[in-house]
Formats: C-alpha cells, structure tokens, sequence
C-alpha cells in the first residue's frame, strides 16, 4: 500500500491564493509530493532537519534568510526538498531554491503555519489519486467544496464544529475579510462575530436549514449562506452537530436553487466527515500497522518503505493520555509539534490515546520534548496528560511490542492515579507495572486471595493496617511504628495479636508473600 500522493500543482492549487503563491518551479509543476515537514530555526541551527529524509515539502516557521541558505547548501541529492513554504521569501533564498531545483512557495504573512500544516496534510490524504479508494470523491472535501461553489457561482469553506476550516474552493478578489481571515487561521474580525453572533446566525446554523447572512458594507461583509453538517452516530441517537458550510456571494448572483444545493451538500458532507472519522487515513493507517494496533499487511521494512522512514536509527515510542475529550484536538496538537521537533515523527491515535513515533531520535533529548509539550499543551489547551516513553533495543521491528509495553504503564497509572511521574520510562515504572498487574490478577479471583487477610479486615482494620506496614518494612519494627505514628511496642503488641488471629508464624517468607499480595488485593 504506497502513498501515492497528488503533484505540487494539484497541492498549490487546492491551498489556493488566499493561503500561498507559487514563486518559482524549476522542475515544474507535475513533480509528485506526498508528506510534509515542519522545520524550525533551532532544527536548523542543532542539524536535527537533516534527519529528516522523508519529506517531499517542507514548511520553513521562524527560520532566517541565513539558516535557510544553510539548510538549502546541506540538502543533496536524490533527496533535493521538491518545495520549500515560506513567509515573504528573500531573492536570495529564491535563487538558492531554484539553484538546488527546489520549488519555491511564498506563505500568505497572516497565515497560521499549523493551519496550512493542517491543510496540507489534509490534501495529500484526502486529494490524492481517484483510482485509489481511500482518495475517491468520497473523502474529498476539497473536491466537495469546489464542487459546490461550481454549481452555486459563490466562494464556498467548509469548516468542523469548532469553526475551524477543512477545505475550501478557489477564492477571488471578491472574498472579504471574514473568508480570508478563516482560511488563513485567524480569527474573524471582532464586529463580523459578534454582529453573526448577535443575530443568532451560529444557532440558526446548528438548528438545521439554510441560514442567509445579509451583507454589512460598513464591516465589509458581503452576503452569504451557511448550512449545518451534521452525521449520524453509531448509537441511532440523534445526528451530532459537525461543522458549517459557508457560502460567500460575489458580484455574480447566486444560483436559484442554490438553498437546496446546500441542503444536498450539507447531507454529503456529512457522511464524508462521518467517514473520515470512522476510518483513518492511508499514512495513519501505515503507523498504526507499524506501532501494532492494526493487523499489518506487510514487513516492518516494507511499512518503514511505504512511510519514507530509516530502518536503522535509534527509535523511540511515547504514549500520551489522560486527554480523553479532545483526543481528535490532542492527535493535532502533537501532530504539529513532534514534527517540529523530529521532522521523521509519526503520530497515530488509538482510542483515547495518541502515539508518537520518532524512527530515530540521534542526539535529541525525547523526555526534554515531552516535558514541554506537556506544559504547553497544558497552559494552551488546559490539557492535562502523562507520558510514557519506551525505546526499543530491536529498532523498528521492536515497535509494537514497545507500544504494547507502553499501553500497560499507561493501564496502571489509570489504576492507580498518581503512582507514576508524569513522565515516565518503561525501566522506570517496570516494577511498579509487574506488581500492579499481579495484584490486579489476584483481586480479580477470590481463590488466589487468603480468606484469613478478608476476615481480619472486617475484625480489626487497624490489625491489617499494622500487618501491611509491617510487611512492607521488610519485618522493621522502628519503620512500621514511624509509618504508622505509633510506639514500637505497639507495633510488636499487634503483629503479636495477628500472628494468633491467623495460626501462623510470620518468620515463613512464604506466608509473608501470599499474606502482602492478599493485602494489596483487598486494599482495592
């Protein structure tokens, strides 16, 4: 299963002016990309966007003229970047870009880099090849939304439930502010949303039918249409609110029926958001495969080939959760800064949980990464996570068995909040894990628990706080009686009294072990 991806025309195209504008194409248009990556200036500056042999395009955030010409002179063949995206591009970067054979695309100032990341992944996933079904017009919004504004003669943007946009058809001078301002990731002006807001437009919209927005010269909007998006649950309750789409009217009028070609619309695009929610996409599918939470179809080597990934480097795999809510937004999120981190990175979610996996971390310091990410997912989304990172001796073949390892650190700090770090390793939490799950496997069948620890937690809980204590402290009285705020001979009076209640002697190591892990079960 390759990943055939679309041209850089087709990619140029479907971002459109409003978000870029193609400079310079020294090896044309008809140049196949498929994957993209985000480099920074300290990717540049530390070497770390060398690692990155996978990516067709790369989008260049914060990095000056001087690092770019450096990073251009270091890029070689047969891995000359097809494209470079970068804000305000300098004559000197260009004529560097189109020396190395490297297309040159100049990003819209006020564009936000993670919504044009967003936007570029989403077309190489969901634009690609027709005769591929996972790319066919059924997954196509961008398709879906040019097709609209075809049949309509309007500027059409298709935004999710949180107003955030998907796709969008081709712009002309005649898109105003607020079109312009979504696409490129930026919140509409003040007066546009609150004056929608005020008239109850965003309601209307939830609520179902076609919803017209009359034109307000004095804050330069022009009329539009909006309908909702809604798709069906697996539940039959009834259809969940999952986006707008927002047709804006330039000087030519509307088509007549164009309320019920949006009504129509409205109904496709639901069931396309239904099914790219349902089903991942074909990259995503790839990772999953590799990281073991899908049957692979193919080797290691042959999905490390497919992803355009080294098989030889030093991986790593991390699991993030705790943001069970907003799994999709997280998915996002660390999407964007692990591939800022490692350009190589690939991310894939699994349930609740998202999963990134750097090939080959070099030199980089992945618990320095995740530190952070954590704190701004934290302070930027109120998101609260833990992370357990886990790096396999057997390199990639060692993937989906480490994730595996992971997802069971993960299991016992669900179980027992506040027992691990919030970022942990799997040779630190091992011990805590293995000990956790015997417990777990003893408290799940009453025949492994001795009933004497039952019958003695109903007489005298204080007795079986005092033998715990005593059994963690390795028989040392002093330890006990300071763990439990009590005299030493307290402390002897009672494991005297428990060793009478329970007919043995507490010197056996054998009764000492059965004794603890029936404690622990039934501390549960």
């Amino acid at each position: 299963m390759v990943k055939t991806g679309v041209s850089l025309g087709q990619l140029v195209l479907a971002l459109d002016a409003t978000m870029v504008t193609l400079v310079e194409a020294p090896r044309g248009l008809d140049l196949p990309v498929a994957s993209a990556a985000l480099i920074d200036s300290d990717d540049v500056r530390l070497g770390v966007a060398a690692a990155s042999v996978s990516a067709d395009v790369f989008l260049l955030l914060g990095v000056g003229d001087d690092e770019v010409l450096a990073w251009l002179v270091r890029q070689a063949a047969p891995r000359v970047p097809a494209a470079i995206f970068v804000k305000q591009p300098s004559d000197a970067v260009t004529a560097r870009a189109i020396a190395a054979g490297t297309a040159v695309v100049a990003v819209e100032p006020r564009a936000r880099w993670e919504r044009l990341y967003r936007l570029v992944d989403h077309v190489f996933e969901h634009h690609g090849d027709r005769a591929d079904p996972l790319h066919d017009s059924g997954t196509d919004l961008f398709g879906l939304a040019q097709s609209i504004a075809d049949r309509t003669h309007g500027m059409v943007s298709i935004e999710d439930e949180g107003s955030h946009v998907l796709a969008y058809s081709a712009s002309n001078d005649e898109a105003d502010e607020l079109r312009r301002l979504s696409i490129l990731g930026r919140a509409g002006p003040p007066d546009h949303l609150a004056w929608l807001s005020q008239w109850g437009v965003f309601d209307a919209v939830r609520a179902g039918d076609v919803v017209r927005v009359e034109a307000r010269p004095e804050l330069g909007l022009r009329p539009r249409r909006a309908v909702g998006i809604h798709r069906r649950t697996t539940d039959d309750r009834a259809p969940r609110f999952a986006g707008t789409i927002w047709l804006q009217e330039g000087s030519r009028p509307l088509a007549e029926d164009v309320d019920e070609v949006l009504r129509g619309a409205a109904v496709l695009a639901g069931r396309i958001v239904a099914r790219l929610a349902a089903a991942p996409s074909t990259h995503a599918a790839l990772v999953q495969e590799l990281l073991g939470l899908r049957n692979a179809n193919g080797g290691v080597g042959d999905l490390a080939r497919n992803l355009g990934i080294a098989t030889d480097g030093r991986p790593a795999v991390i699991g993030f959760d705790g943001a069970q809510p907003q799994a999709a937004r997280l998915a996002n999120a660390l999407s964007l800064s692990a591939s800022a981190f490692r350009p190589d990175a690939q991310v894939a979610s699994g349930g609740s949980r998202v999963y990134v996996l750097f090939p080959d971390t070099g030199r980089a310091s992945v618990p320095s990464w995740i530190r952070g990410t954590i704190g701004a997912l934290h302070a930027e989304l109120g998101i609260e996570l833990r992370a357990v990172i886990a790096s396999p001796s057997a390199g990639l073949a060692g993937v989906a068995a480490a994730r595996g390892e992971v997802d069971r650190v993960l299991d016992s700090a669900v179980r027992h909040p506040g027992t691990l770090g919030q970022v942990t390793t799997l040779d630190e939490a091992r011990t805590t894990v293995v000990l956790d799950e015997i417990v777990t496997m003893v408290a799940a069948d009453e025949r492994l628990i001795d009933p004497r620890i039952r019958a003695l937690r109903d007489d005298d809980p204080a007795l079986a706080e005092t033998l715990r204590a005593y059994l963690d402290a390795f028989g040392d009285v002093a330890a006990a009686a300071h763990w439990l705020h009590v005299h030493p001979n307290t402390v002897r009076y009672r494991i005297r009294r428990v060793e009478e209640k329970l007919g043995t002697s507490l010197a056996d190591p054998d009764v000492r072990l059965v004794l603890s892990l029936s404690l622990r079960a039934t501390a549960r």
